[in-house]
C-alpha cells in the first residue's frame, strides 16, 4: 500500500531493507520489569540498508550462497542449518547462524556496495511509559520515524522493504511511524515541503533475501551495545553510515541523540544497560 500526500508522476523507486534486533518487551506477568533477564535485550535496534545499483544481482547472489551452506558437506549436520531447511528453508540469520557461516556472509556484505543506518534505544521503562505509552507497536513506529524523517524529501518513491515483526509492521503500525516522521521533520524544518511517496513492502527473510543483510548489520551493532562487543561492527564499519543512539538515559532531551558515523565510531565506554526503573 502506498501512503501519498499529493500527486507524483514516474517516480523513480528508491529501496531500502528493514529489520531489527533486540526486543521490544519490557514487562512480564503481572506487569513485571524483565529488561535484562534470559532471552530480553536491553536495547531495541532497528536498521535499514541501501544497495546501489541493481538489486537483483545482489538477492541472486545471497540466495546462491544460501545453497552453498545448504550443499556444503561441512555444514552438514549442524543443528541450526538442519531446523531451518526442515522447516522453511535456510537463511541467514546472525544470531543462529555458526562463527564460519558468520564469516562467509560478513565476507560477503563487504564486497557489496551498500550503506547502512540505525536508530538504537535504551529499554528505559520510565520513557517507555512516558514517550510510547507502554506500547510496542508505538515504540517500534517512534524508532523508524527516526530513521525515514531525513528520507522524506528524497524526489523518489521510497519502498521500505522490512522484516515481519508481528503487530508492530502491521499497516496501520507503519503508517504511524511514517506520520511520525512527517511531524518531527516539519518540526526541524518549518520552512521545507515534504513529498513523501512511500511504499511499505513487509515481507520475510526468505520471500526477500536482502533482509539477510540488514540483519546481520543490526546483529553488529547489538553486539556492541549489549556485549560490549566491537570486532564485528568494526570489521563492517565501513558499510555503517550512521548509528543514532536515541536514548542514553531518561535525561536526555529530544535533539540530543548521540550520532556515530565512519569517523565517529561506537565506543565501548558508552554503553551502559539502562535502568530498571
Amino acid at each position: 500500500m502506498t501512503l501519498v500526500t499529493s500527486v507524483v508522476t514516474q517516480l523513480h523507486k528508491q529501496h531500502y531493507f528493514l529489520d531489527e534486533a533486540g526486543d521490544p518487551c519490557f514487562y512480564g506477568k503481572g506487569k513485571t520489569i524483565i529488561i535484562g533477564q534470559q532471552g530480553v535485550s536491553l536495547y531495541y535496534i532497528l536498521g535499514m540498508v541501501q544497495f546501489e545499483g541493481d538489486l537483483q544481482p545482489v538477492r541472486n547472489e545471497v540466495v546462491k550462497l544460501q545453497q552453498e551452506i545448504i550443499t556444503n558437506p561441512y555444514f552438514t549436520g549442524i543443528g541450526s542449518i538442519e531446523k531451518k531447511k526442515q522447516k522453511q528453508g535456510f537463511y541467514f540469520h546472525a544470531t543462529d547462524d555458526m562463527p564460519e557461516v558468520r564469516k562467509l556472509f560478513f565476507d560477503f556484505i563487504k564486497s557489496l556496495n551498500c550503506s547502512f543506518e540505525a536508530v538504537v534505544a535504551a529499554k528505559i521503562p520510565s520513557l517507555y511509559v512516558h514517550k510510547h505509552n507502554a506500547n510496542q507497536k508505538e515504540f517500534y513506529a517512534d524508532l523508524l520515524s527516526h530513521l525515514l524523517h531525513e528520507k522524506l524529501t528524497i524526489d523518489k518513491r521510497l519502498v521500505l522493504n522490512i522484516a515481519e515483526r508481528n503487530t508492530s509492521t502491521r499497516q496501520d503500525n507503519l503508517e504511524l511511524g511514517l506520520q511520525k516522521a512527517i511531524a518531527r521533520f516539519t518540526k526541524q524544518n518549518p520552512d521545507s515541503v515534504i513529498n513523501p511517496n512511500v511504499v511499505f513492502n513487509v515481507q520475510n527473510q526468505l520471500t526477500e533475501p536482502l533482509l539477510n543483510v540488514a540483519d546481520y548489520l543490526c546483529w553488529s551493532i547489538q553486539r556492541v551495545f549489549e556485549k560490549g562487543e566491537t570486532r564485528f561492527y568494526n570489521y563492517m564499519k565501513d558499510k555503517i553510515k550512521l548509528v543514532v543512539d536515541m536514548y542514553e538515559d531518561e535525561e536526555i532531551e529530544e535533539g540530543e541523540n548521540m550520532y556515530y558515523s565512519k569517523t565517529s565510531a561506537i565506543i565501548i565506554t558508552n554503553k551502559k544497560g539502562p535502568s530498571a526503573t
